[in-house]
């Protein structure tokens, strides 16, 4: 190779977006295409899509929603090469045109199923995943919603947050940690102590594989409390039974992915009591998972 060669592959080398790519997928990218903004963190970018359109109740609880309505989609990767990662509430006569419209674009689904009980109207979860252009798999989660009433229009900048009301505090000192109170609703995500990977990615906890755990009023001085459980096959039994000793109902069993390591499986529970005894049924719960 001559030196003018040399210095010519370098030079292409050195301006070749590596440093881009090492910097995951680029926010604006999806934003432009979803119409609003996520959070990202050093691992992923994710976008909650929450089902404002829907009134669903619970033996008469109307669920805020951002205890079990919010539709998400998890972005890992860079912009040319990414995978996401979702779960998508769905009313019964939208979930398999949206599944259609994915599949048509390469997506898998991965889990459909109930996430809670006595809930009207029913509505059910369905999990996905998909790799290719993060621009292009956008485009594609976009065009699958459209088969919903999921809200696709730029959301309204949210109002101040006001003080967290005390049941926060009683929930937070009972649970023994603190979570993030937005939108009437508390919400904890623990990330397990283990690395979870799917098809030799790492997944993480963000994406759907921490503890995820939430709270809202409910009446008379009351808190509900529902949610999901990432399980190891060893942990499933012990955490069912610190629930039922703590009066919280499971409400499904079930896997969200298909070749996650390790295996994983996935408790759902619901509980309306009041905040200290709820809370220390979650604590009791968790202290049966290995988690950070």
């Amino acid at each position: 190779m001559t030196a003018k060669a040399f210095w010519f592959v370098l030079g292409c080398v050195l301006s070749f977006p590596f440093a881009a790519a090492g910097q995951g997928v680029n926010p604006s990218a999806i934003d432009s295409v979803l119409g609003r903004a996520g959070q990202k963190t050093a691992d992923e970018y994710k976008l909650a899509l929450p089902r404002t359109d829907l009134l669903v109740t619970v033996r008469g609880l109307a669920i805020k929603p951002g205890l079990a309505l919010r539709s998400w989609a998890a972005f890992t990767g860079t912009d040319r090469n990414a995978m996401v990662m979702g779960d998508l509430v769905l009313l019964e006569a939208e979930l398999n045109p949206v599944m259609d419209k994915l599949r048509s674009e390469g997506f898998e689904i991965t889990a459909v199923h109930n996430h809670l009980m006595d809930e009207t109207p029913q509505v059910l979860y369905m999990h996905y995943m998909g790799h290719g252009p993060a621009s292009q798999l956008a485009t594609s989660l976009k065009a699958a919603l459209s088969a919903s009433k999921t809200p696709l229009e730029k959301p309204t900048p949210p109002a101040e947050e006001p003080a967290p009301p005390a049941w926060v505090t009683t929930v937070q000192d009972s649970v023994g940690r603190s979570g993030a109170f937005k939108g009437g609703v508390l919400s904890y995500g623990v990330p397990r102590s283990d690395e979870i990977t799917a098809n030799g990615t790492t997944i993480a906890p963000a994406a759907g594989v921490a503890e995820a755990i939430n709270f809202q009023a409910a009446d008379s001085g009351q808190v509900a409390t529902t949610g999901d459980f990432v399980l190891t096959a060893a942990e499933v039994n012990p955490v069912v039974s610190e629930l039922r000793a703590h009066q919280i109902a499971v409400t499904a069993l079930h896997s969200h992915m298909l070749t996650e390591q390790p295996r994983l499986f996935f408790l759902h529970f619901w509980a309306v009591g009041d905040p200290q005894s709820v809370g220390a049924g979650i604590k009791a719960a968790l202290g049966r998972v290995s988690v950070k």
